[in-house]
């Protein structure tokens, strides 16, 4: 058994840490961050940890999160492979697309509120990708796929 599947399952059985599970939002540990190799160091609403979503069929981001419209939320996300990343428009600082930075997906302008757009990621792998209107702003995120990371 690899340390994280004896943590998430122990995990699972703790007081605190079930209540995370239940949530389905548990933050990797720090000491297993995935190496992004620099690529969120200046990505709007990266606070330097990974939301783990290991577990879900389905994954929820908003686009044109943020106080000022120009972020993904969560901006990285650790999810298992098979899993659909659904990302949602907010509305705000719009227009806005996710691209990926490989050329996996690519979705189009988009600026109505509760738009969306998705892509099943089945490969394991780090995948960042971004907004084009705002990428110079900051606009930028990350998809960790599989347990092969960092």
């Amino acid at each position: 058994m690899h340390r994280r599947d004896f943590l998430r399952t122990a995990g699972g059985a703790a007081g605190g840490a079930g209540a995370l599970a239940a949530s389905g939002s548990a933050t990797a540990q720090a000491a297993e961050q995935p190496d992004y190799g620099g690529y969120l160091d200046s990505a709007n609403g990266f606070d330097g940890s990974t939301t783990d979503l290991r577990g879900q069929e389905e994954v929820t981001i908003a686009v044109g999160a943020g106080s000022d419209g120009y972020a993904f939320d969560p901006a990285a996300v650790w999810v298992d492979p098979g899993t659909t990343i659904v990302w949602e428009w907010t509305g705000e600082g719009v227009p806005h697309n996710v691209v990926d930075e490989d050329g996996a997906f690519e979705s189009e302008l988009l600026s109505e509120a509760g738009a969306t757009f998705e892509y099943t990621f089945e490969e394991a792998g780090v995948f960042t990708y971004y907004c084009n209107p705002h990428k110079a702003l900051g606009m930028k995120a990350a998809v960790v796929v599989g347990d092969d990371y960092p």
